[in-house]
């Protein structure tokens, strides 16, 4: 089977599940695992070249509203009348269900439903070691700065947070996203700042601009320099490398709870 994955989240979710040498094009922003480096790319995953998806004559195309602006390129594949898919995840459920559906999408639902399971093992120690803790430290996650978005309780960070021993103080929120103010943010006081703007790389985020914000030297978390800088890969993106994401944060939060982190180890699984 011809697959094309529309986002990396889709990428990495099929790679999970066994599917990668069926992939035979991704958006730009895919970049796991490494073995798809060479796989044709088709643009940003919010405006697709049409025409080179469908010069690769895909027989599934996988499609994901967790790309806002995602709804445009559905319409396209409508008019073109081309196979496709559409993932909609919001939390960690969502995701091995997720696996599920694609697994019925390619007629591979046994391999899907195994990896569902593997998904689901790993994630049942962090379960156990979080239902132990008591002291929770209070985590603001930061999506983006101006205006300020972050996940809300319907979240998958929200969830994160829990499993590594901590609380998203914006967990009280119904929201999956959540459009706020800095004002607000400093009436939470967190423990810790986590900033993970979304398609923005890593070494191109500055703490500094933080600490510059009116009220920002008042904060809890920037008096006990707990600002830190997250990776979007690891973070924001829905797919099964959460898990890595989740043993990098519960190893810094609770480092004598909570096995270490080990950047090759916690995502050789991909491999």
């Amino acid at each position: 089977m011809r697959i094309a994955s529309l986002c990396p989240s889709n990428t990495e979710l099929l790679a999970f599940v066994g599917l990668g040498a069926q992939i035979v094009g991704v958006d730009k922003y895919s970049d796991w695992p490494p073995i798809l480096d060479n796989i044709p790319r088709l643009g940003s995953d919010m405006d697709i070249d049409m025409d080179a998806l469908e010069a690769l004559q895909p027989d599934l195309v996988v499609a994901s509203l967790s790309v806002p602006g995602m709804e445009r390129n559905i319409e396209r594949l409508k008019e073109r009348k081309l196979p496709y898919i559409v993932l909609d995840p919001n939390s960690l459920a969502d995701i091995g269900s997720n696996m599920l559906t694609v697994g019925e999408a390619t007629d591979t639902l046994a391999r899907a439903a195994a990896a569902r399971d593997r998904y689901e093992h790993m994630l049942d120690p962090f379960r156990e070691i979080s239902r132990t803790i008591t002291d929770r430290p209070k985590l603001y996650w930061e999506w983006w700065p101006k205006p300020v978005f972050t996940p809300g309780g319907a979240n998958w960070l929200t969830e994160i947070s829990e499993l590594a021993g901590a609380v998203n103080v914006y967990a009280d929120d119904a929201r999956a996203s959540v459009k706020t103010d800095w004002e607000d943010v400093i009436s939470r006081d967190p423990d810790y700042i986590l900033l993970a703007w979304v398609g923005i790389q890593q070494h191109l985020i500055k703490p500094d601009t933080v600490r510059s914000r009116p009220g920002a030297s008042e904060l809890r978390a920037v008096r006990d320099n707990r600002l830190l800088v997250m990776e979007e890969p690891l973070y924001c993106r829905p797919s099964p490398r959460l898990i890595a994401g989740l043993n990098k944060l519960a190893a810094i939060l609770h480092p004598d709870r909570y096995p270490a982190y080990d950047e090759a180890k916690s995502e050789e699984w991909f491999v």
